[in-house]
């Protein structure tokens, strides 16, 4: 190899390497210690059984309607995700949030109203390619666990679609005997 190839291949490798870690930084949602993940919301905590009191002004509703028409009525935290929301309520929604919010699969689609929708922070790169594997997709879905919390949604209504593309099913399928 001559030497302007060789500086070539160090310096491309250099730049990929520093991508790579710019993309983790900004899109991987990150362990800690304590059990919290860097979230599209910020810093929260899921999985969590605490239930402690929320002052009415901290508080939203929301209103889900489930894959088979039930309408579940909830208060979440303002600054939490949609996804927070239903595991820390622990919302009778199937297989809703099975990557636990690390942008790595779509069970967590919701369809929200138009007038909610235009309200959102604006989807990402990493969630519109997400999104695309979602069944049911529409001009106003989102992933719930990209979606934060914010007084003006108070008493908004989203909806669940009636599929789900769980990766991890179709794999399980792939990998049993025949």
């Amino acid at each position: 190899m001559t030497a302007a190839v060789t500086q070539r291949c160090l310096l491309l490798s250099q730049s990929l390497l520093l991508r790579s870690r710019s993309m983790i930084s900004k899109q991987t949602p990150l362990r800690t210690l304590r059990g919290q993940r860097h979230t599209a919301c910020g810093f929260s905590r899921t999985f969590s059984s605490s239930t402690g009191t929320l002052r009415s002004e901290d508080k939203v509703t929301v209103h889900f309607i489930n894959r088979d028409g039930e309408k579940i009525t909830t208060e979440g935290k303002i600054g939490d995700s949609l996804l927070d929301v239903v595991v820390n309520k622990n919302l009778d929604i199937d297989g809703f949030g099975a990557c636990e919010g690390t942008l790595a699969c779509s069970t967590c689609h919701l369809i929200f109203d138009e007038n909610i929708f235009k309200q959102l922070d604006p989807i990402t790169d990493e969630e519109m390619d997400m999104l695309d594997l979602a069944y049911g997709l529409t001009e106003t879905s989102r992933l719930g666990c990209q979606i934060c919390l914010s007084k003006s949604m108070n008493g908004m209504t989203v909806s669940v679609p009636e599929g789900v593309a769980d990766v991890r099913q179709a794999a399980d399928m792939g990998s049993s005997p025949s």
